[in-house]
């Protein structure tokens, strides 16, 4: 509902409260990382990315969002690196 109305800041709020409940559940801490990232706040974004990376290292999605954020904070040489790292782990997106 929140991203429909694209409340991204809004969805963070509630998501923030359910990751709390249930903080090894990779699904609704994802959805926070991306509510976080559509919201501009790149370094809470970063910061659940590295959680799901830590328990799960070969999660893909988390990767490539991982390799987003420090982009749009142009931290080029870091995303670059963590981009192809995302790429090798899906078989091949990023390679330009």
């Amino acid at each position: 509902m929140f991203f429909d109305a694209r409340d991204y800041a809004g969805a963070a709020r509630v998501l923030a409260g359910l990751v709390e409940e249930v903080p090894e559940q990779t699904g609704p801490r994802l959805l926070l990382a991306r509510a976080y990232c559509r919201s501009a706040q790149l370094q809470r974004a970063e910061a659940e990315l590295r959680v799901i990376v830590e328990g799960d290292p070969v999660e893909r999605y988390a990767r490539l969002m991982l390799s987003r954020t420090p982009q749009r904070q142009s931290r080029h040489e870091e995303a670059a690196t963590r981009l192809r790292i995302a790429s090798a782990l899906a078989g091949g997106f990023g390679q330009e």
